[in-house]
């Protein structure tokens, strides 16, 4: 067991990302969302057999009594623009929260918080402090920003402002909803509402979860109709999603580390539950088989809440595995003995070709861009059939990337 785990773990670090590429055509990348969610395509492969309908048909894929997994995380108004009185335009893109460092206490704090952060045009912001005027309920806010420290090539940045309003009111009312760099168009005002999943409540993201970006009120009905089971979890997604792959093979690629909350409810109904797991968006397949690691490590540990964590290669490198069923048990048990409704943990999975997937059957997402580690994940679900999959895209005119079109995998 061991020569095969060192083998596997071997053959994903020298996986090159070349052998995962394809010719899109910038026409091809839908820029700008369809005029009802529902109406975009839907590309179903199964069993390796591969056809064509509509999203608004997604029950009829569906075998009765699924569970459907879903991410609620909620895009926050991440891109802060401020101006010096130079005139200079600096853009502070948040990335998540420093200290505190806990999502839900950051946005609760009414005075000063400090956050991790991309900052654009640093080179004309050395040292000072900006500020930014807005307006909340008739009262003017002044929102400032100074440098803390410098990561790598990151900023830990501190903000503060000088009315008793929540960050999350702040934000809200001083950013904009950052849509993705390949649109290559500024935000605009139907992006606040279509760039947000009818799921989202928990806000964190800087980017959506795109797979269901498709779904409406009628879609969800016609689910819950054929006994589907609709579940949540949060993975806050972070702008690791869109950093392209540089190195020539995979060992050379650090993967972006993001928060998932999972409830107990989730975990005793993966238990529970005997029918096909489906995840929608690679955000939901990461979270979900991230589940199954962490019970790996909590087996016969009893690490504190708040400090765990999934590393990049981990899955690769295990020599011991137990049943999904074992794992699942595992992480109930520890909420159980630490009385947690929720629990709080950080992945870094990397999801390549040689992995096996321990949790779901399936899965609901768009098409994801060349190189890119969301197509090796594609690549680890559908074997070298992504290729052809891809291919009949093209060939069918879907509509590719975040506003793009959707597809069902299924085994």
């Amino acid at each position: 067991m061991e020569e095969h785990s060192d083998s596997i773990y071997s053959k994903a670090r020298q996986l090159k990302i070349e052998d995962f590429t394809y010719e899109l055509p910038d026409r091809r990348i839908a820029k700008y969302p369809l005029g009802k969610r529902d109406a975009s395509k839907l590309l179903v492969w199964q069993n390796g057999a591969i056809s064509q309908s509509t999203f608004n048909n997604l029950a009829t894929f569906l075998p009765e009594g699924s569970m459907l997994v879903f991410n609620n995380t909620k895009v926050i108004r991440a891109r802060l623009l401020f101006y010096k009185t130079t005139g200079a335009k600096i853009e502070i893109f948040c990335l998540e929260p420093n200290t505190p460092s806990d999502y839900q206490i950051a946005f609760q704090q009414t005075s000063s918080v400090e956050w991790k952060c991309i900052a654009g045009n640093a080179k004309k912001w050395k040292e000072g402090t900006l500020h930014k005027t807005i307006t909340i309920d008739n009262q003017q806010v002044t929102l400032s920003a100074s440098q803390v420290e410098k990561t790598g090539n990151d900023f830990i940045i501190r903000f503060s402002w000088n009315q008793p309003f929540a960050f999350s009111e702040i934000i809200e009312h001083a950013g904009v909803i950052p849509i993705p760099p390949y649109l290559n168009r500024e935000t605009e005002k139907s992006d606040i509402a279509r760039y947000q999943t009818i799921f989202a409540r928990i806000k964190g993201s800087v980017a959506a979860p795109t797979a269901a970006l498709h779904f409406t009120d009628a879609v969800t009905q016609s689910l819950l109709d054929k006994n589907i089971l609709m579940e949540e979890l949060t993975l806050h997604v972070g702008a690791g999603t869109f950093q392209p792959v540089k190195s020539e093979k995979m060992e050379g690629h650090d993967m972006h580390s993001e928060v998932v909350s999972l409830s107990k409810k989730l975990v005793k109904n993966l238990i529970e539950h005997k029918a096909k797991v489906i995840a929608t968006g690679t955000t939901s397949v990461r979270s979900l088989e991230s589940i199954y690691w962490l019970g790996i490590k909590l087996a016969g540990t009893n690490p504190p809440p708040g400090n765990l964590h999934i590393s990049q290669w981990e899955p690769y490198k295990t020599t011991c595995p137990i049943t999904t069923e074992r794992a699942l048990q595992n992480v109930l048990q520890y909420m159980d003995k630490h009385a947690l409704d929720f629990l709080n943990f950080t992945t870094q999975i990397i999801i390549a070709p040689g992995y096996e997937f321990k949790i779901i059957d399936g899965m609901l997402t768009n098409f994801h861009q060349p190189k890119s580690t969301l197509l090796l994940l594609i690549a680890a679900f559908l074997g070298n059939q992504w290729k052809e999959v891809y291919k009949f895209a093209l060939k069918n005119n879907f509509r590719f990337l975040s506003y793009g079109d959707s597809n069902l995998y299924l085994r």
